[in-house]
């Protein structure tokens, strides 16, 4: 094998080292039982100390990648895999998915994980860059024209997209939620607790990107159970008043409903009812807990980690509940 250090990198050299062993190895460059050169031979070829060559073998072997043999030198232990996992940003709720995912890997298995915060031009640099590097890619996307043509880049064999099924023709492997219909009958099963409300009014602020699918379903089901509703989309106008119900989709406009309460001295789940989009573990406790609607976050990261470990086709839909606290 050989390797390519760059000494102006921002990347340490023994970094370097390691990073370019994995890739060999999810490239098939390397397979199991293939000798990788000493420790001498790297350090002589490429103008190394000797502690830098250490320090990547030493993490190599801690990762399990490699092993030494006494008098022999260094082997590849196992076929590994590496995965690209592509998220869109690092909410409470997505650390759940993330170390759920993590936790369930296979133990051959590595990730690499990166966030696109729903910029095209970063989603399509990062896709493109990773094509051919990994043996799978899981792929969070989002509302933008330009997503569905940047995905087929990936073989689709070798392709998860996760949370949001976007109907991207060339990936047939998805994990996803129900934004719509899950909804409805979330609200359904709250109905009781709605009607002590004069009015139910949703929160989907100008700076979120939760999928408008959500509003439309929230629309349908307050004209079909005749409830007074309506959607605030400008921040900036929150005015939370009693007997009215607040379902948020964003955390921070969450905050500003709690800040909002506490000021007018209204209390959740008497005065003002208080529902919230995704499952976090600080919302059992807040306010004495507040309600959330969400998918299971963890089964969603335990399902991708399956698909990353294995050889396998998948399309599930991961269930959406609602949980009942104090606030509602």
């Amino acid at each position: 094998m050989e390797f390519s250090i760059n000494p102006a990198s921002d990347i340490p050299k023994f970094q370097q080292l390691v990073d370019q062993v994995i890739n060999a190895l999810a490239e098939n460059k390397l397979f199991e039982g293939d000798q990788l050169p000493s420790v001498n031979q790297i350090c002589q070829t490429y103008k190394l100390s000797r502690d830098t060559v250490f320090k990547a073998y030493g993490i190599l072997k801690e990762q399990g990648v490699i092993e030494s043999v006494p008098n022999k030198g260094y082997f590849v232990a196992k076929e590994g895999r590496k995965v690209f996992l592509f998220l869109d940003t690092l909410k409470a709720y997505k650390e759940v998915l993330y170390g759920s995912f993590v936790k369930n890997l296979d133990k051959d298995t590595i990730a690499d994980v990166h966030f696109h915060h729903y910029n095209i031009d970063v989603f399509k640099k990062l896709i493109t860059e990773s094509r051919g590097r990994y043996s799978k890619y899981i792929i969070m996307p989002f509302a933008h024209k330009g997503v569905e043509e940047v995905v087929s880049m990936l073989p689709a064999d070798k392709t998860l997209i996760i949370d949001w099924d976007t109907n991207i023709k060339s990936i047939t492997n998805k994990l996803y939620q129900d934004f719509g219909q899950a909804v409805i009958e979330a609200l359904s099963e709250a109905e009781h607790l709605l009607r002590r409300y004069n009015k139910l009014i949703m929160v989907y602020p100008e700076f979120t990107n939760h999928p408008k699918i959500t509003v439309d379903y929230f629309k349908q089901y307050c004209n079909k159970k005749k409830f007074d509703y309506s959607v605030l989309v400008d921040s900036g106008t929150l005015n939370v008043k009693a007997g009215e119900m607040y379902f948020s989709v964003s955390d921070r406009m969450l905050g500003e409903i709690l800040e909002q309460c506490r000021e007018k001295k209204l209390e959740p789940g008497v005065d003002v009812g208080i529902l919230s989009y995704n499952e976090t573990p600080m919302k059992k406790f807040i306010y004495k807990g507040i309600s959330v609607i969400s998918t299971d976050f963890k089964l969603m990261g335990q399902k991708a980690a399956a698909f990353a470990s294995e050889d396998m086709k998948l399309d599930f839909c991961v269930p959406t509940k609602i949980f009942f606290r104090e606030s509602l």
